[in-house]
């Protein structure tokens, strides 16, 4: 990535199920040398949540809240004293958003005292990257892909998975914003796609920014 311009610090990489976030973060982070923070793992309440166990999705949601809430703190913490470039394959936003959806009324009126509490002392990244896909290429990734835990996740959810990332990032402002429609593109498999994404995200963004390449004929922007 060419040096043409002063790079972002902090990179965030966002979207829905198997839209290739984490590969994106850790191509990212390899390149710019950056420290790379991944989704937490292991969630001992997930497994529950997929099956419908009463209760399980908010304590899945509570146990993400407080994993992801100590991993950006610690993060932003450690840039203080050493201003390595930071690549994360989430922001700390994402995790009200998936409330939203999951929780009932109470428990969301809980979790949000937590999340509201611990809001202000998370870093916001420079930039963030949306990647976006229609959800029936999301849903095509999913059976692919055949993750055993993710066979119970049914279309309707990643439908509304879907449709709330785009409402959320209609109106996100926080940070520049390049959004990467990645429907006719697959750069977790062809390295061509990688490489014109990889092209783009080597020049600047300013406040939102739309990239829309296209498979085998290039890319447009609007």
């Amino acid at each position: 990535m060419a040096n043409l311009f002063e790079r972002p610090q902090y990179i965030a990489v966002e979207g829905p199920l198997r839209v290739g976030k984490s590969t994106l973060a850790a191509i990212l982070a390899e390149t710019l040398r950056a420290r790379r923070i991944s989704e937490p793992e292991n969630n001992p309440f997930l497994g529950g949540f997929y099956q419908g166990r009463r209760g399980s999705a908010f304590a899945a949601q509570m146990w993400f809240l407080l994993e992801r809430y100590g991993q950006l703190r610690e993060a932003g913490e450690a840039r203080m004293a050493d201003p390595q470039p930071l690549v994360a394959d989430y922001i700390f936003e994402k995790d009200k958003l998936f409330a939203y959806i999951n929780l009932s009324d109470a428990e969301l009126a809980l979790y949000s005292r937590y999340y509201e509490r611990f809001r202000p002392q998370i870093p916001t990244p420079d930039l963030v990257v949306y990647l976006q896909a229609k959800p029936e290429v999301l849903k095509q990734r999913l059976r692919r892909k055949a993750v055993p835990e993710e066979r119970a996740v049914s279309d309707d959810y990643i439908q509304q998975v879907a449709e709330a990332y785009e409402h959320f990032f209609f109106h996100y402002t926080a940070s520049d914003l390049l959004v990467v429609d990645t429907s006719e593109i697959d750069f977790v498999s062809r390295n061509p796609d990688l490489q014109l994404l990889l092209k783009r995200l080597a020049e600047p963004v300013k406040g939102t920014q739309y990239f829309l390449p296209l498979a085998g004929r290039g890319a447009g922007e609007s």
